[in-house]
């Protein structure tokens, strides 16, 4: 199934048991991160130790290049045959920005706007990580596309947390 999903810690237990996803990438700060579940290949587990901050200095491990490249280069080992899970704590902003770079990832430059259009859509709690989406939009040479069209969705509605949101590979186009 060409399917990304994107929910918090919380729900992470229930989205593997219903949806049976194949990989699956772990945003969380250092002092929270996980174990990899049973259900899920420890090398098709990416964990990335970051905290959810906007600028470098606010926090001590913030995310940086090494990061989204790992994140780029992991989301490209996947296959799609079977969902990827993504999360973070609160299924908002890490994870968010993650699914929202995987989609860019693989869609043709220019189709920015559109894929934010349909987070947003699919997703009204949705606020990506700008610092997130920053060092991707580096990353994937797509100057300054992926950051104005994040800009575009504005906050998002005030949640604790998100619930499990799915974002088929189709919107990344043919």
């Amino acid at each position: 199934m060409s399917l990304i999903l994107v929910t918090s810690l919380s729900a992470v237990e229930k989205t593997i048991a219903e949806y049976r996803p194949s990989h699956m990438i772990t945003l969380l700060s250092p002092e929270y991160m996980i174990d990899t579940p049973r259900q899920i290949a420890a090398e098709r587990h990416l964990r990335l130790a970051v905290n959810d901050v906007l600028e470098v200095w606010a926090g001590d491990s913030p995310p940086n290049e090494t990061h989204v490249a790992r994140l780029i280069e992991f989301g490209r080992t996947w296959d799609s045959e079977a969902p990827m899970l993504v999360h973070c704590l609160a299924g908002i902003s890490r994870s968010m920005a993650a699914a929202y770079t995987l989609l860019c990832d693989r869609a043709p430059s220019g189709r920015e706007l559109d894929i934010a259009r349909e987070l947003r859509a699919r997703a009204a709690h949705a606020c990506p990580n700008a610092l997130i989406v920053a060092l991707a939009d580096q990353v994937l040479g797509r100057e300054g596309r992926m950051v104005r069209a994040v800009a575009t969705m504005g906050r998002g509605e005030i949640v604790v947390e998100g619930g499990c949101v799915e974002l088929p590979l189709a919107l990344v186009g043919p």
